[in-house]
């Protein structure tokens, strides 16, 4: 069998190239609206991919609320007609007032993480444009976020233009393998937040927005849960490694080719630090071809692999690897081509990966 990576006219492509493939990327949505539930209880982070078209796919199943982390992704969402779309990053300095100038030229609701008093005094600062607010809770993180037991103050502060929308708990430290673990460090990281909403009552409810890509199906248990995964529609070697039990489908990769042989037992490829994120202590790549090969050297435009096949691998040779962190591999690219049906189908431009200026 083929593996599945392959496609008809790859010998032509040029490299490194960042790959999408259809029908594996269909099949993620599917998934992850089925261990939903409900399309509704969804709004994925576009983070992984930052492209317009792999939103428009999510559009076209029925998801409709969405999350980002730049205000380039908010302005791609908003410029798609996405009309409710969470800014989930804190906002300060100049990146307020082009946050602003968003609300004023789009008609869709834009919301924005506060976790801190500061922020909001800066915020009121704009008191003709609605500022839609999610309280960041820090749930063990230790990223951004308030604690759950000192959020009670900060959402007194939420009056004039400052509109409360709802809650943003992001558990993205919880790594553990195993499934029945996971979820009781899941439980156990909500309780405190559990415990402000009994507080703060009903009238302060708003959306409650939980979970990544790892955490999420856990959260499917509580229907009062929104739901934000993001790598589920790409996935990558980290996460299904890690966590089989999620069982998404790798559905982009990175095609190379051999450059240079300059040992009997090593092979030098084009796939530098400047197309493959390489910030994680694991291995950057996989290569399914050459699974006992091993990275000797990595920089900015190489990676020499020493393996005992080399000599099956002429200069030229066409290869292709897994990232282990999808998210900032894409960010590396302009493009990515999308394969379906076994052949190049479109050439999609990553609109989001550059800075908001």
């Amino acid at each position: 069998m083929k593996d599945w990576f392959h496609f008809e006219g790859e010998a032509q492509l040029i490299t490194p190239a960042l790959l999408f493939y259809s029908e594996r990327i269909d099949r993620n949505i599917a998934k992850m609206i089925k261990m939903a539930g409900a399309v509704d209880r969804l709004r994925p982070h576009v983070k992984t991919y930052k492209c317009k078209a792999l939103v428009k796919r999510q559009m076209n199943a029925g998801i409709q609320r969405f999350k980002c982390a730049t205000l380039a992704e908010a302005a791609m969402l908003l410029e798609m007609g996405v009309s409710d779309v969470l800014l989930a990053y804190p906002l300060v300095g100049p990146a307020q007032t082009a946050f602003r100038k968003l609300v004023q030229r789009f008609s869709g609701q834009l919301s924005v993480l506060v976790d801190h008093a500061d922020q909001l005094l800066a915020w009121q600062e704009f008191p003709d444009v609605p500022i839609h607010c999610f309280i960041d809770l820090n749930v063990g993180m230790n990223r951004t976020g308030v604690r759950p037991e000192q959020a009670d103050e900060l959402l007194s502060l939420l009056t004039g233009n400052l509109i409360f929308r709802g809650w943003h708990v992001y558990d993205g430290h919880i790594h553990t393998a195993d499934l029945q673990e996971r979820k009781k460090e899941v439980d156990t990281a909500f309780r405190p937040v559990q415990d402000l909403l009994d507080r703060v009552g009903a009238s302060y409810g708003g959306e409650l927005v939980c979970g990544g890509s790892i955490t999420f199906p856990i959260h499917t248990a509580y229907p009062e849960r929104s739901l934000s995964p993001g790598t589920t529609v790409l996935w990558d070697n980290g996460y299904g490694s890690q966590f089989p039990d999620l069982d998404f489908a790798i559905a982009a990769c990175l095609a190379t080719r051999v450059v240079s042989k300059p040992g009997t037992d090593l092979l030098c490829l084009n796939l530098g630090y400047k197309a493959v994120a390489a910030e994680m202590s694991e291995t950057p790549v996989y290569f399914p071809q050459l699974p006992e090969a091993k990275i000797i050297n990595h920089s900015e435009e190489h990676l020499v692999l020493q393996t005992n096949e080399a000599k099956d691998y002429p200069i030229g040779s066409l290869m292709y690897t897994l990232p282990w962190h999808i998210c900032p591999t894409v960010a590396l690219h302009e493009s990515a081509w999308l394969i379906e049906e076994d052949r190049i189908k479109d050439k999609l431009v990553i609109e989001a990966r550059t800075r908001f200026y």
